[in-house]
């Protein structure tokens, strides 16, 4: 999978498809921010993304507080977005809706 970051275009392509996500200012990354019942069920979420990360070695910038996770995503070694942080956001929207 590319680290390299993504045009504009497809980044927009991409953007179109991801529910929730905003993009930040300067376009190099997204971010969402999700509500459960409570601190367990928001637990269990950071978890499963956790494994999923550690695989596709890209780590989300996150916080925890109760029941909100908040997740940035970005590409550091690319300054920006790339198919990595798409397919992370994709697999999170999966999780938490």
């Amino acid at each position: 999978m590319s680290q390299k970051r993504l045009t504009e275009n497809v980044l927009m392509q991409n953007l179109a498809s991801l529910d929730g996500w905003s993009l930040n200012a300067d376009k190099t990354a997204i971010a969402r921010s999700f509500r459960f019942k409570d601190f367990n069920a928001a637990f269990g979420f950071m978890s499963r993304i956790a494994l999923m990360a550690e695989r596709l070695d890209h780590h989300p910038e996150w916080s925890n507080v109760y029941n909100r996770v908040d997740i940035r995503l970005t590409t550091h070694d690319a300054g920006g977005l790339s198919d990595k942080d798409m397919v992370m956001a994709r697999f999170i929207n999966d999780l938490g809706g």
